[in-house]
């Protein structure tokens, strides 16, 4: 080897090695997975996607005097004011046949109990150490909890505030995915348990067992398939003419805050209602293949997250709130 090419390989071999010292390993350049259930699971690597961005809960309960309640709009006739504070991550309300409030929670661990003593609320928790309790529901006394991946009771549980026993398991085969797996609960008109399973991502073609209503019989046995094709629920209840199940769906994720719009469906054909997802999301966009036409859908337009849907029975101060059905939307947010 002459000297000027033994010059060049040095010089060649400390360009090297000065690369591989300055270039880091493949393994640092990659970002640390998403944790799982995380809201940005599936966001698209744009410019667009990277300006929307899902709104974190706070990390504690706010105080009664720190709640914005000027800020929330209500219809004519209907005035807003704080019940109880104090309740971490707070979801799901339930009444109970003696005035007590349930509230499920779909980050923490707790079910809550309000308790109301001469104008005096007190907050008890009767059920602790459970994974995303976020559907609850209660029925003759009997209050049922949908966590992740089962469904438990707790029997008279207005008469077990003080010492509440352990939920009781009565259906555990389900899908354990974080990616909405988490559980809206309600009674049928049959007197069975409504539930869903969401599907495990942003938009995808969903394994067999996801996006899709489910009931139970209330001892656990005989599940059933109620409809397909839904993305993810955060409100259903029962119209109380027509005994037909209502529910919202929140669709696809990272477009925009205003498309795909959120929907509101109606069950008619329990069993066989394809909702549509992940082909069709209502009339100005498709999903990932051809559009199909989803049934029962109600009404679309809602471009916020919906949050909640429940009908009111009763008569409220309003005559044409008379069994009004009541939705409840946020602020604009990337919709989760």
């Amino acid at each position: 080897m002459t000297q000027l090419s033994r010059r060049c390989a040095l010089m060649l071999a400390g360009a090297l090695g000065a690369a591989l010292m300055t270039t880091p390993p493949v393994a640092a350049q990659q970002q640390a997975p998403l944790p799982p259930g995380s809201p940005l699971i599936g966001r698209p690597d744009t410019d667009a996607a990277k300006r929307l961005a899902p709104v974190a809960p706070p990390p504690i309960p706010a105080t009664a005097d720190k709640l914005p309640i000027d800020k929330l709009k209500a219809p004519k006739g209907v005035t807003i004011e704080v019940y109880a504070s104090g309740v971490d991550n707070a979801r799901t309300l339930r009444l109970g046949d003696k005035g007590t409030v349930f509230v499920s929670s779909r980050l923490k661990d707790k079910i809550h109990a309000i308790v109301d003593k001469g104008g005096t609320r007190e907050v008890k928790v009767v059920a602790s150490g459970l994974y995303r309790p976020n559907g609850i529901v209660l029925h003759k006394g009997t209050l049922y909890i949908a966590e992740l991946s089962q469904i438990s009771k707790i029997d008279n549980i207005e008469d077990k505030l003080d010492n509440p026993p352990k939920p009781t398991v009565i259906f555990s085969d389900l899908p354990k995915d974080e990616a909405h797996g988490w559980k809206y609960l309600t009674i049928g008109p049959d007197e069975k348990l409504y539930f869903q399973v969401g599907a495990p991502c942003n938009i995808c073609m969903p394994p067999e067992r996801h996006a899709k209503i489910y009931r139970l019989n209330l001892d656990g046995s005989g599940l059933e398939v109620v409809a397909s094709g839904i993305r993810q629920i955060v409100g259903m209840d029962w119209h109380p003419v027509l005994k037909q199940l209502y529910f919202t769906e929140n669709q696809r994720d990272w477009l925009s805050e205003d498309i795909p719009e959120d929907k509101l469906n109606r069950v008619t054909q329990p069993g066989k209602d394809n909702f549509g997802f992940p082909y069709w999301m209502g009339p100005f966009l498709r999903g990932v293949h051809q559009a199909h036409r989803a049934a029962g859908a109600a009404r679309g337009g809602f471009r916020n997250a919906l949050l909640h849907w429940e009908y009111v029975p009763g008569r409220l101060p309003q005559p044409n709130y008379h069994r009004a059905a009541w939705l409840v939307e946020p602020q604009h947010q990337d919709r989760g």
